[in-house]
């Protein structure tokens, strides 16, 4: 296989699997995480699964724009074409958090970051394909393309984490209508036995709840949705499991997503 596949929250969980088995098919990945320790165990694993082939590894916080443009000067300097891009970093912030950029933490992590690294290798990635990790989650509501920011007093953890999912779909259908060149997806890798969370109890949640779907169940749904031939895929489309699922109207609404991309672009300074 020649493909680079690069995928952002790399090092654990639905993306540290998908890595895995996408090596273990051939292809060329390109493994990105926030934590030193966690990523150097994903190549390790990574490589491994590619038996012996050794995969690239960056390094980046989306909670900074700087790093995201770092992030994105790396990779188009060392590969000039990149087959898939999985944004997958992102997670549930306890409590409120503005970033340096003055954004709230969940928002910024989970929509404006990817949307940035998007639209800066957006010229390689022509040709291939985009595929956003979104979640049932977006039930909880719409985001706010007008605030972006948020307010301490009235944030809440799963609606503002609802809300950035929702953001994902929104971005995929109308990156879908606006780069016809690029073949763009979204999915629900289900709720995942992973490191998700910031606190004690989530991530305890997350580890030992019953009915979870494990990392490799979810990492192949995302190896399917990188590999499979476009003619067997939905373009745009919304993904749980192998079917196509219509989402929360909230999040089909072509206006909305209009408008959280002209916004989104502004507040990321493109």
């Amino acid at each position: 296989m020649d493909r680079t596949i690069v995928i952002t929250g790399a090092s654990s969980g639905v993306g540290l699997a998908a890595a895995e088995q996408l090596a273990a098919q051939g292809d060329n990945l390109v493994v990105v995480g926030r934590n030193p320790e966690r990523l150097a165990e994903a190549v390790r694993r990574v490589r491994n699964a590619g038996q012996g082939r050794e995969p690239g590894q960056l390094r980046a916080d989306f909670e900074s724009f700087d790093q995201v443009r770092s992030l994105a000067d790396r990779l188009l300097t060392a590969y000039p074409k990149i087959d898939v891009l999985a944004n997958n970093a992102g997670g549930i912030i306890s409590e409120y958090r503005r970033t340096k950029d003055g954004f709230e933490a969940t928002v910024q992590g989970n929509h404006l970051s990817p949307f940035l690294l998007t639209h800066l290798l957006r010229e390689r990635l022509a040709g291939g394909r985009v595929i956003n990790t979104a979640s049932e989650a977006h039930r909880q509501g719409p985001p706010d393309p007008r605030d972006f920011t948020g307010d301490p007093k009235t944030y809440k953890a799963f609606r503002a984490y609802g809300g950035t999912k929702s953001a994902n779909i929104l971005f995929t259908s109308e990156a879908h209508r606006r780069w016809p060149e690029v073949f763009s997806l979204a999915f629900h890798p289900g709720v995942v036995r992973s490191n998700f969370g910031d606190t004690k109890a989530m991530r305890l949640f997350y580890r030992y709840a019953p009915f979870l779907t494990t990392p490799e169940k979810a990492g192949a749904l995302l190896a399917w949705l990188a590999t499979a031939p476009e003619t067997d895929l939905v373009a745009g489309g919304y993904y749980v499991g192998h079917d196509v699922k219509q989402p929360k109207p909230h999040a089909a609404d072509a206006a909305l997503a209009a408008e959280l991309w002209d916004a989104s672009a502004a507040a990321v300074g493109l």
